[in-house]
């Protein structure tokens, strides 16, 4: 029987995992129940396990015959959204939802843990399957990494790979990806304008912070578009204004909150020297303090070339030639993923998992409170995690033997 075949046989497994976890989200670094569900899930299988002690990750190693190392990840972490999909098995968690499919990536993974272990002693290395809470805004993976799993199996990996389903990525099945930039860089920029709050009326006796504010909202939008390359874009977002209480009072302070997306870690450095001078000048040409703190968040998702390459030729061996999609340009979401490929040469690949009959143009994206996924994918992605680490350990033996 064929390992594809041999995934598929696991569906309804896969499918009751997904939908526990999916019926019991976690948000952040704190995960206990879905830890405890992992852990079950791994039981009896020749594992080598630890847990996270500032987190509740899983980090399991198996181990093989070779010299090789490969890493499979898989966030677990929900959302802090109400969910609205109507499924039989939806959230029972009031504010919380698996809204981005960590729970089926987590399946996927125990997936491979199950087909890897099967297989031990034709492993030509170790795998190690790096389960992480705080996917979402957490720096779930930057605290994984400061705890060792890197370096879980004795030596770094020498590949990495992470699979990620879309719920609007049709048709439900096909895996892409695209060498190179493959996610955007994130940062926060948060500001505060300080005044002197006064009557509606009388604002020449005030020092009205609101259309401050609004002037750098503007100038913000402005400097995008004038002062970077279109080639290397910038996306600035503001998702965030408070100002005031009342028509008729002039308030003492405004704040705005934006994110901002860059493709290269020039073009990153390059917005945060350009947004906090904008703010500055123009608070300072009305009279006014400002304060600016402008956060970096994840750094781009950088795919090798070499391990793409490597990732779509087991894709379509595996699945056929129709299973596989460049991605013509990187997604503008941001995924800590990308702390790992800082490390780690390897590749992020996405998953379609559109539901039957649904039109990619108008279905829920990831986030949406009615997003929805289909469970049809679980066993592929289980498949590709597992011929991903069989066949590049097999790569590595070759290459020590020569």
């Amino acid at each position: 029987m064929s390992l594809v075949a041999q995934a598929r046989e696991m569906a309804d497994d896969l499918v009751r995992l997904r939908r526990a976890l999916h019926q019991e989200p976690e948000i952040g670094l704190h995960l206990p129940r879905t830890q405890e569900r992992v852990l079950s899930a791994l039981d009896g299988l020749p594992l080598d396990i630890t847990t996270g002690r500032d987190c509740t990750s899983v980090t399991a190693v198996l181990r093989g015959r070779g010299p090789g190392v490969v890493l499979l990840r898989a966030d677990m972490d929900a959302l802090p959204v109400q969910e609205e999909t109507g499924l039989d098995f939806a959230s029972r968690i009031d504010g919380a939802m698996h809204g981005c499919g960590h729970d089926l990536h987590t399946a996927m993974l125990v997936g491979a843990a199950h087909l890897l272990a099967a297989r031990r002693d034709e492993l030509d290395g170790d795998v190690v399957f790096m389960f992480q809470p705080g996917e979402e805004g957490w720096e779930g993976a930057r605290t994984m990494i400061r705890e060792g799993v890197l370096d879980a199996a004795g030596r770094r990996p020498d590949a990495a790979y992470a699979v990620h389903v879309f719920s609007t990525l049709g048709p439900a099945g096909r895996f892409s990806s695209r060498p190179g930039v493959a996610l955007a860089a994130s940062a926060t920029l948060r500001v505060t304008v300080r005044g002197e709050g006064g009557h509606g009326s009388t604002p020449h006796q005030a020092k009205d912070p609101v259309p401050v504010l609004a002037e750098m909202v503007t100038a913000l939008q402005t400097a995008v578009t004038r002062q970077f390359d279109v080639f290397d874009p910038v996306v600035l977002t503001i998702g965030v204004l408070r100002a005031g209480t009342r028509s008729n009072v002039i308030p003492a302070t405004a704040t705005f909150e934006a994110t901002i997306r860059t493709f290269s870690s020039a073009s990153g450095r390059r917005m945060r020297e350009v947004a906090l001078r904008v703010v500055s000048g123009i608070a300072q040409a009305h009279g006014l303090d400002v304060e600016a703190d402008y956060a970096e968040g994840r750094p781009p998702t950088l795919n090798d070339p070499g391990e793409t390459a490597f990732a779509r030729d087991v894709i379509t061996e595996t699945f056929g030639d129709d299973r596989y999609a460049p991605l013509a340009n990187p997604f503008t979401g941001a995924e800590d993923f990308s702390r790992v490929l800082e490390e780690v040469p390897g590749c992020f690949l996405a998953l379609g998992a559109l539901p039957p009959g649904a039109d990619p143009d108008k279905a829920p994206f990831n986030h949406s409170p009615r997003a929805v996924f289909d469970d049809s994918v679980l066993p592929d992605g289980a498949a590709l995690f597992t011929e991903l680490a069989r066949r590049r350990l097999h790569l590595t033996s070759r290459k020590g033997r020569r």
